[in-house]
């Protein structure tokens, strides 16, 4: 079928429920490398992606400047430390949704603020499909703007596609919503945890989760 549409999804919190168990894992990871303080609220930062929340508290554990070949090895420790915890699983109805989807006139792409080996490991747990062509993270960008648009490139050219007539991101947090309103591309909000905050922003349309996930609604 040709794909006229476009969604991006986020990951985390989004398709698989692994917010609260992967900012642990970032943690730990960061500890390995010697940080010793650390400014956990990652949601404060300037960009809520992993990449950004490594740069911040590096040049403030050591005084000195982020080089990005830091990355490799914080991606390394993300993996070691997923693989020790309990395999991630996804949000309520995300596996049929996305099986769904490829089906339809819908490209899919995803997005995250992850790093890609461990936001693949968590989609590989919780069973969801995903190509890493069509993956962007924040390995490449430390802005979410940068990898969204980074996404819609990868999109373009994995489904032979020059222009989509609509582009929707999908996302549970505000950072996701700021994005997609900085971009001037539409959005849906996902879960009940910052459903309030979303609404307040000006988030228009919103799920629970996959079960009911409709987007003739949109």
């Amino acid at each position: 079928m040709q794909k006229t549409k476009l969604l991006i999804f986020d990951i985390d919190g989004t398709l698989v429920d692994s917010t609260t168990a992967y900012h642990k894992v970032v943690i730990k990871a960061m500890q390995e490398m010697g940080f010793v303080t650390i400014d956990t609220n990652f949601n404060a930062l300037k960009h809520h992606t992993d990449s950004y929340a490594l740069l911040f508290n590096y040049e403030k554990n050591f005084n000195q400047r982020f080089s990005e070949a830091l990355l490799d090895d914080f991606e390394e420790l993300l993996v070691k430390y997923l693989k020790k915890q309990s395999p991630t699983v996804e949000i309520k109805g995300a596996k049929q949704s996305i099986e769904e989807l490829k089906k339809s006139e819908y490209a899919i792409v995803f997005a995250t603020g992850s790093l890609p080996k461990a936001a693949l490991l968590k989609m590989k747990e919780a069973g969801i499909w995903i190509d890493p062509e069509v993956l962007a993270t924040s390995k490449t960008s430390f802005t979410r703007e940068g990898f969204v648009l980074e996404a819609i490139g990868k999109a373009k050219s994995y489904y032979n596609v020059t222009d989509f007539e609509k582009i929707i991101a999908v996302g549970d947090g505000v950072w996701d919503l700021k994005t997609a309103q900085n971009l001037d591309i539409d959005f849906i909000g996902i879960g009940a945890k910052n459903k309030e905050l979303m609404e307040q922003e000006g988030m228009q349309h919103w799920f629970k989760d996959f079960t009911n996930f409709d987007l003739s609604k949109v």
